[in-house]
């Protein structure tokens, strides 16, 4: 028995480092861009929703976490169909690894959120430049199984969280498109690179 435990523990380490060294391929580029669409979206719908965001920022935060939630159900749950059917038996490890590297990122910018609402509502204007910047590390981390491309996406999301701290403050505080073009554009430049590494990768077909 001891013999078979050694044996599956090692089975599921060389799947581990397996799934470390492969290139994840379970994200699409229309449905990246689609979750950049959805950015646009909100930013468009704000000034409606939330005409005056300095004075009701828990409108604005919902607002933008709901926008997140639905993108990442989207892109999640094609991640699982399109990884079983590109990775076969080492899909859910491969799963479980792209997941991994952007689950602190994400809970990183859950907490911080969480801080600021209830201990420095003052600073809550910082939270776009600080969920980009967020953002850009995760993505960073991810490009260790991503196409090389994709790092630009992470230095584009770096650049324009440190340009919304300079500039999106004072009276631009909250503005819809210091949240709306940045994602937006920013996705769009993610699934731009995915198309191009598909077709470096001979998988045009398969977007």
């Amino acid at each position: 028995m001891h013999d078979l435990d050694q044996a599956l523990t090692d089975i599921r380490t060389i799947r581990g480092q397996l799934a470390l060294g492969t290139e994840f391929r379970g994200y699409g580029p229309v449905t990246v861009a689609a979750t950049g669409l959805f950015a646009i979206c909100a930013a468009l719908i704000q000034p409606r929703f939330v005409p005056a965001p300095s004075q009701a920022p828990l409108a604005w935060i919902i607002l933008w976490a709901v926008t997140a939630c639905i993108s990442i159900l989207v892109i999640g749950t094609e991640v699982i169909v399109r990884a079983r059917r590109v990775h076969h038996g080492l899909a859910d490890d491969m799963i479980q690894s792209a997941a991994l590297q952007l689950l602190p990122a994400a809970g990183a910018g859950m907490m911080l959120t969480a801080v600021l609402w209830r201990f420095a509502p003052q600073s809550l204007w910082l939270l776009p430049g600080l969920w980009q910047i967020l953002l850009s590390l995760g993505v960073f981390a991810a490009c260790r199984n991503l196409p090389a491309l994709l790092n630009i996406v992470a230095f584009w999301y770096l650049g324009t969280g440190l340009a919304c701290i300079v500039f999106a403050s004072g009276p631009h505080a909250f503005s819809p498109w210091a949240m709306g073009a940045p994602f937006g554009i920013g996705e769009i430049l993610a699934a731009i690179a995915l198309v191009i590494a598909g077709h470096a990768n001979g998988e045009c077909q398969d977007v």
